[in-house]
């Protein structure tokens, strides 16, 4: 859920750019009814007039995914290499505003001035085509800020990290480097994915039933590689998931996996077991991706039981591990083989390891580190590891914090508003909207209705009736024989009522709905949502 603000000028008169705009998603959160979280952008809507572009280091969902629901509130202009433009451009689309968004989609390595900024992008290698770190350059000093990266000389899609430039850099003099911290504590190198091609080439050529290869749609490196493994191995490939084919579909478009060749998952199911390879979503077992249906058996066209293989070639996202081991264990249940990047090298990771940190502190050789990306336990690990490599200044910061990095000593100076936004269905809402904890808490207690009908002089008609939702009886059946305990509570709490207040329907429902809420946490244990409805008949 990136979502960066660099800002130049004196108080008042500021100029702003943002690098990246992200989301992260639910399933760690337990949100029901809620999939996407955004950064809150309160800040930058209240700065919209200074803002001068929103500028995208590559195409990951937790750097751009934001952009098609946050742009309408802090509009400028978007600037992207080919391939995150051709990803942009769909979610744009998906939202209703590609029209009315400027988006200028530049070549690798391009610089540009816009207001106090010069702009450069710098190549960078990481587990999307792509991956770019941006130089900003001020009169003040200049700043790189690294984005998603990792060192790979063999990174099969695009060109190596550019060391020389970044060396360049170095020499020219860095006042900070923001930089990633998510192996922080993994020491060595994350790996190439040239070693992930020969891992999976030979791994796949020892199937023999229907192999499914499980990746990030995003790594086309790794979408390659399968692809060739499958072809060494007489192996058709099918892609399987929403996102695997419309990001092959965008790699195609900017001439990436030009040669690769992929058959419809109807066509798939006519072929030999051992001549099918299926490439799908879902590797972090969320519920709705393709591999989850095959897990549950209920794919309209995929099937996989005993004899077949299924290869998890990703790594385990925090907070993703329940969902992941169920998923395996309900393709074990199938009698389907299990081959994960513990197993056999199948996977390297595409963000930086102590080594290749060291490296890319000596090239660069910043005065200031602000590490990001990674838990808090992650910056201030990479926070110490900067200050161990002769870094003079290092700072671990926290959501909302705003850094001056010069004029003198890097400082925070202030904390900007900050927080979570929700998508719930097609609403954008607050993470402490009072609809998520009444969810949250109908989730945990669940739900009684009561009502009941009142003639003018206040003597009860009908009812009270009771319903719930959520709330059993002591051997797991829903609850019924208890609720008439209930209906009591209501009744007995009505009947204490003054005759004028009887009538007084609003007067009426509290007092009954505090009366059944205390009844039902003496008589379930539980401290439910409570509405009462009285009507005058």
């Amino acid at each position: 859920m990136n979502l960066n603000a660099y800002g130049f000028g004196p108080e008042g008169d500021k100029k702003w750019i943002v690098v990246d705009v992200g989301v992260t998603f639910a399933g760690e959160e337990g949100i029901p009814g809620v999939d996407l979280i955004l950064p809150d952008p309160e800040f930058l809507e209240s700065n919209k007039e200074d803002i001068l572009a929103i500028i995208l280091t590559h195409g990951h969902e937790d750097h751009i995914g934001a952009i098609g629901w946050l742009w309408p509130r802090f509009p400028a202009p978007v600037y992207a290499t080919p391939f995150t433009a051709h990803l942009l451009r769909d979610k744009l689309r998906e939202r209703g505003i590609e029209s009315k968004v400027t988006l200028h989609e530049v070549p690798l390595k391009h610089r540009f001035q816009i207001g106090p900024f010069d702009i450069e992008y710098v190549t960078l290698t990481h587990s999307i085509a792509e991956p770019n770190g941006l130089a900003i350059h001020t009169p003040l000093g200049r700043v790189l800020h690294t984005g998603d990266w990792k060192l790979d000389a063999s990174p099969l899609i695009g060109g190596e990290t550019d060391k020389a430039r970044l060396r360049q850099l170095g020499d020219e003099g860095v006042l900070a480097m923001v930089c990633d911290s998510t192996n922080v504590f993994s020491e060595g190198e994350a790996g190439s994915e040239a070693g992930v091609r020969d891992g999976l080439h030979e791994v796949i050529a020892e199937q023999k039933g229907k192999v499914a290869v499980a990746c990030f749609a995003s790594n086309v490196a790794r979408i390659l590689s399968t692809v060739e493994a499958a072809t060494a191995a007489g192996r058709s490939v099918s892609l399987i998931g929403r996102s695997m084919v419309r990001i092959t579909g965008a790699a195609k478009a900017v001439g990436l996996l030009a040669d690769a060749h992929f058959i419809e998952p109807e066509q798939a199911r006519s072929l030999p077991d051992d001549r099918i390879l299926y490439l799908c979503t879902g590797s972090q077992g969320e519920p709705r991706a393709a591999l989850a249906r095959i897990g549950k058996g209920s794919h309209p066209h995929v099937t996989l039981g005993r004899g077949d293989t299924c290869l998890f070639s990703s790594r385990e996202i925090p907070g993703n591990e329940h969902a992941i081991m169920a998923l395996q264990n309900q393709l074990a249940m199938r009698g389907v083989n299990i081959i994960t990047g513990k197993d056999r090298h199948i996977h390297v990771s595409g963000h930086p390891c102590r080594d290749e940190l060291r490296t890319m502190y000596a090239m660069v050789r910043p005065k200031i580190a602000i590490p990001t990306h990674g838990e808090q336990r992650h910056l201030m690990e990479h926070t110490k590891f900067a200050l161990s490599l002769g870094v003079p200044e290092a700072l671990a910061v926290k959501n909302g914090d705003m850094i001056r990095l010069a004029p003198g000593p890097a400082k925070v100076i202030d904390e900007v508003p900050n927080g979570r936004l929700l998508v719930d269905g097609d609403a954008i809402i607050s993470a402490e909207s009072e609809c998520i904890r009444d969810r949250l808490r109908l989730a945990e207690h669940g739900y009684v209705m009561v009502s009941m009908a009142i003639d003018g002089s206040g003597k009860i008609k009908a009812g009270p009736d009771v319903r719930a939702r959520g709330l059993s009886e002591k051997n797991g059946d829903p609850a019924e024989g208890r609720l008439e305990q209930l209906a009591d509570a209501a009744e007995e709490a009505y009947h204490r009522l003054k005759p004028d207040q009887r009538t007084h329907e609003e007067v009426a429902e509290g007092f009954v709905m505090r009366a059944v809420r205390k009844a039902t946490e003496r008589v379930f244990g539980k401290r439910p949502i409570v509405d009462v409805v009285v009507m005058t008949v």
